[in-house]
This record gives structure tokens, sequence and C-alpha cells, in this order.
């Protein structure tokens, strides 16, 4: 998809495809993610939106297609390549948490910063703090995920997500399982970290987390068939939301 924009794409695919058996669930996308974006793709469920932000991350192997990160090329790289490519590069937030069960969320942030960022470990642990309490962790630091509320412990995946400073930050229905106010909790850390420089590719069926990005494509069986971009959040929001209703009225969203 053509998106006019001066960075550079941090991501790009050629003709991805990917099959499960018989089924074709991606059928030959192109698609570049742009540095300093707010991507979302959206989609009916089974159209394969979930599926290409995987094959992006290297999480699947892409059946067929070339996808690079940079110079990189993530298809037909080795385990040891994505290990160390997801370690430094990439970040990823997932409907369910995956927090250690048996770790506090604090230390759950801090492994993540021993594992990829290549910081000092006294480094490692102010971090941590840091970002604990720009995702308003502080009164759940020190306790154990089944302790805490669903909001918070998303917030500590998220912490734990851009721990290393990743080039792209992943996010596959990151509030599909939130009630509304963490939803919104979360959604306005996606909205902060964006705004400060952070890439981000997000997978959603909302339409409310869907208007937090300033590029959203549609993907249905297997292809992506319509870009629609926006103006940052924040701006025009009512133009906004006018504009990706109409959108996606017009795809029989």
């Amino acid at each position: 998809m053509n998106h006019e924009k001066g960075n550079p794409p941090i991501i790009s695919g050629e003709n991805i495809v990917k099959t499960f058996g018989d089924t074709k669930v991606l059928n030959e996308i192109n698609i570049e993610i742009y540095d300093g974006d707010f991507t979302v793709i959206m989609g009916t469920s089974g159209s394969g939106k979930s599926t290409l932000l995987y094959c992006l991350s290297g999480m699947e192997q892409a059946t067929g297609g070339t996808i690079h990160c940079g110079d990189q090329a993530v298809t037909g790289a080795s385990e040891k390549e994505l290990t160390k490519l997801r370690a430094n590069k990439f970040g990823f937030v997932f409907q369910k948490t995956h927090l250690v069960s048996n770790l506090t969320l604090y230390e759950n942030i801090v492994m993540a910063g021993l594992i990829g960022s290549g910081l000092s470990e006294k480094d490692i642990r102010e971090r941590a703090r840091r970002l604990a309490a720009q995702m308003n962790l502080q009164d759940a630091v020190d306790r154990l995920p089944s302790q805490v509320s669903g909001g918070e412990a998303q917030r500590a995946a998220v912490a734990r997500a851009v721990m290393g400073n990743p080039a792209i930050l992943f996010a596959d229905e990151p509030t599909g399982a939130l009630n509304k106010a963490n939803t919104k909790e979360v959604l306005n850390l996606f909205t902060s970290l964006h705004e400060k420089g952070q890439t981000i590719l997000l997978v959603t069926h909302d339409k409310e987390a869907a208007l937090r990005g300033n590029r959203i494509l549609y993907i249905e069986d297997g292809r992506v068939i319509s870009e629609l971009v926006l103006s940052e959040y924040g701006k025009d929001d009512d133009i906004r939301e006018k504009k990706l209703g109409a959108w996606l009225e017009g795809l029989g969203w």
C-alpha cells in the first residue's frame, strides 16, 4: 500500500503468503510500516490481521514472499537471528499479558531489560521504576500478576514491551479483554508512547482503539484492500471519527 510520508519504512513486506494446510490466510500482501507511524490493522475475524502481525514480527514464518526489518531479512532468518531481532528491535503486547506469575510486576519489567536492553543492572532497575511510574503502576509494582487488575497487568505488559527501547511495538488486540475504563487507560498509554516517537503496529477490531492511529489498513480475505490516513490523535478528533466511520461503513464494517 502507498503512504506518502517522508520517514523510511521500518518493516517492508513483499508478496507475503501464509498458508495453514490448504487454507491461504495471507494472499500476496505488500506492506510497509513507517518509522514514527501509529499503524492500525483492522478486519473481520479470520481476515488474517493477526497472522500478518505475526509474520511481520517473525513469530510466524511466511510461506512465501519476503519481509525485511531495515536491511535484515525476517523471512528465512534463523531462530537465533530472530531472537536477537525480537530482543533488540521488537516489543510485543498481546490480549493476554503473559506475565510471569511468580514475579512481581516490577520484576517482570526488569526481566525484559536483563534479556534485551544492553544496559547495566542498575540502569535497568532505574528504567523499570521510571516506566512503572509512567504506566501509573506505583501502587502495584510489588504485587504479583494475580493480585492486580487486568488494566494494571496490561500496563505492566506494555512497560515490559518497551523496556528495551524497541524500534517497533507490535500489539495484538491489547484491549480485547479489558473493561471500558481500563481500555481507555491502556489506549492513552499507547498514545503517549506514540507522541514520544514510538512506532506502533496495532491489530484491533475496536473502532475506539483504531482512532488512536494515524494510518489504518483494512484486511479482507488475506489482502490489504484499503488504507486510511488520519491526522494525529488529539487534533480534530470529531472529524477523524466521522472520517473513520464513513470509511469503515464503505467497507461493509
